[in-house]
């Protein structure tokens, strides 16, 4: 054991390649859990004393991820569990290929790091300002090192084919209008069929954008306790919001939703729940909690993309798909993301930032199921190793969500 461890193309709908009825991939392999669709270095500053340092051994170690929170101490209760779940989840995720644990004390760095080791099995090291006596230039020395022989290491990984079922989708959407519900989320939520019925797990969020239309997926439960807490979280987020004096106009939906023409919270969430396709919904989940079983999955979390993609990522979901209106850059960090955009104008503007162009089935000059076929290529496509438009600019962040506040 080394010092240290614990243990795309052009906006479109064609892909260029013939249609994927071989139902695999090309990944990367996990000792536990699912397979990486890629393989990168993760340095993962686990809280603000140490997101400098973190931030200057990332910066010396090209190719790898930064995840640095400015939080991490001071926390209580269900704030401090769903926050470190994320990191943990983080560190943990199929596409990082092995993760440096940067921390202040070596006892709370040991625990996220075991934890990453009993959940993915990968390579893990820790590097904290205990080992070098708060010395921070030190720290980020070590760290570099050891970051180095980590990334040497995972470098001699190959990708290898791997059946389609391994597949854990997240589906987003942001700056909604009025081609988000009738064209782009029915799209997404189409791929999801294919990917379920195909063995495969996919996962929507954001209760809020539930609220008005959480009868509807009630409805589709697999089982009626689960059709319970979706209605139950979507009341139990809005009498928090109520609480707090909070008036939902304007907020959701928001400035930019109204001008792409929703007019109501009852109308944006039709739309926003055609991304959640027609299958059974398994099961409710916590947010940044992993799934038990393949399928359709709902995760009751905030409802904003930054903070719920990252919700996605922390639960093991390798790839994104994002849907949007005018236009929306976010993107995850560890979980290539492609945009949907089905707005002309948008595709023909930001054609270096949308990966997937729907516009033609708005225009009627192809169906939801032709574009669908056409988008779930592109889904193998890009877990096979083709870049993402957010890959290549460099758009990926994680945002992690807080419940509460520090003692």
């Amino acid at each position: 054991m080394q010092e240290g461890a614990t243990g795309p193309g052009p906006a479109g709908g064609k892909t260029g390649g013939a249609r994927r009825d071989d139902a695999s991939f090309l990944g990367f392999p996990r000792p536990k859990g699912r397979a990486g669709i890629r393989n990168a270095l993760l340095v993962l500053g686990i809280n603000g004393l140490v997101a400098p340092a973190a931030r200057r051994i990332a910066q010396a170690l090209p190719g790898s991820r930064l995840v640095a929170t400015p939080y991490g101490r001071g926390q209580l209760g269900p704030d401090k569990e769903v926050h470190f779940a994320q990191l943990i989840g983080l560190g943990a995720h199929p596409n990082i290929g092995a993760t440096l644990v940067v921390g202040a004390d070596r006892p709370t760095a040991e625990m996220i790091a075991e934890a990453i080791v009993a959940r993915s099995g990968k390579q893990v090291a820790i590097v904290t300002l205990d080992d070098v006596h708060e010395d921070a230039l030190a720290l980020t020395e070590r760290g570099i090192r050891l970051g180095g022989t980590l990334a040497r290491a995972i470098s001699a990984e190959r990708r290898q084919p791997v059946a389609v079922s391994d597949l854990f989708i997240g589906i987003e959407c942001g700056h909604s209008d009025a081609t988000s519900g009738l064209v782009s989320n029915p799209l997404a939520g189409a791929v999801a069929d294919r990917l379920v019925d195909r063995g495969g797990t996919a996962v929507v969020g954001e209760t809020l954008e539930w609220l008005g239309a959480e009868h509807v997926l009630a409805g589709r439960a697999a089982e009626a306790s689960i059709g319970e807490a979706i209605v139950e979280a979507v009341a139990r987020r809005e009498k928090a919001v109520a609480a707090l004096g909070v008036d939902l106009l304007y907020n959701n939906p928001g400035y930019e939703n109204v001008r792409g023409g929703l007019s109501s919270i009852e109308e944006k969430s039709l739309g926003a729940i055609a991304k959640a396709g027609s299958r059974p919904i398994r099961s409710v989940l916590p947010f940044a909690a992993q799934p038990a079983g393949p399928g359709l999955h709902v995760m009751d979390g905030p409802g904003f993309s930054p903070e719920s993609l990252t919700g996605f990522a922390a639960a093991g979901a390798q790839l994104m798909l994002f849907t949007t209106g005018p236009r929306n850059s976010f993107c995850s960090l560890v979980a290539p993301t492609i945009k949907i955009s089905a707005h002309p104008d948008a595709t023909r503007a930001l054609a270096e930032q949308v990966d997937f162009d729907a516009s033609a089935v708005l225009l009627a000059r192809a169906t939801v199921d032709d574009a669908a076929d056409q988008l779930f290529d592109r889904l193998v496509d890009v877990a096979s190793g083709t870049a993402t438009w957010g890959e290549i600019f460099a758009e990926g962040e994680e945002c992690l969500f807080r419940s509460g506040g520090s003692f």
